[in-house]
């Protein structure tokens, strides 16, 4: 599974813990913590 970090704020989206997969998430969902959009979000590669 994947983890997504906002740039802007940190927030992380992990696939493990929610119920839709990021890249299943519409183009119009907002980071929750501040608003970003999910351009504003990197994968985060775990080595």
């Amino acid at each position: 599974m994947k983890k997504y970090r906002c740039v802007l704020c940190g927030y992380i989206y992990d696939d493990a813990k929610e119920e839709v997969k990021f890249a299943d998430l519409p183009d119009t969902w907002v980071c929750p913590l501040c608003g970003a959009t999910k351009e504003q979000f990197e994968e985060i590669v775990e080595a």
